[in-house]
């Protein structure tokens, strides 16, 4: 049974309108810039943005919140990083979606210089990412809530 032509145009604008809706508009993802807050200070520390490269997330930090640390360097890193400004640093990379979360990837504690494996997912509220760092199994791990900037 054909549908009638008033039908058909409705179908297609409906079709062509999510197209066309902006990404914000979509399904919300954890792409933008995001406020880290330290987990146990409360404190705000930087804004990372993070973005897609091929099929994986990465996140850079763009900015230091803490006074007098805006210029502070990766001395705790090993390799490449070592004495590295922190700002501008890739510090989450290989993160791809796993069904509600992301995941598979690894993200750098600049004040430590350790790195773990990483856990993400938006809360109910999508200006919220739960960022969980950890070493083996999630369980055994940290996380910090970021609020989203853009």
């Amino acid at each position: 049974m054909m549908p009638d032509m008033k039908s058909a145009r409705v179908l297609i604008a409906s079709a062509l309108t999510a197209l066309a809706l902006p990404a914000s508009a979509q399904a919300p993802t954890p792409e933008g810039v995001w406020r880290t807050v330290d987990d146990e200070t409360g404190q705000s520390k930087s804004l990372v943005r993070i973005s897609r490269v091929g099929d994986a997330l990465v996140g850079t930090v763009e900015e230091i919140l803490v006074a007098g640390k805006e210029d502070a360097r990766c001395d705790a890193c090993e390799g490449e990083r070592h004495g590295q400004p922190i700002r501008g640093m890739r510090i989450l990379w290989d993160v791809v979606p796993q069904g509600d979360e992301y995941g598979g990837g690894r993200i750098l504690d600049p004040n430590n210089g350790k790195i773990y494996k990483v856990k993400l997912w938006l809360g109910d509220d999508p200006a919220t990412l739960t960022v969980r760092g950890y070493i083996g199994m999630p369980l055994l791990g940290r996380s910090q809530t970021w609020q989203r900037v853009q």
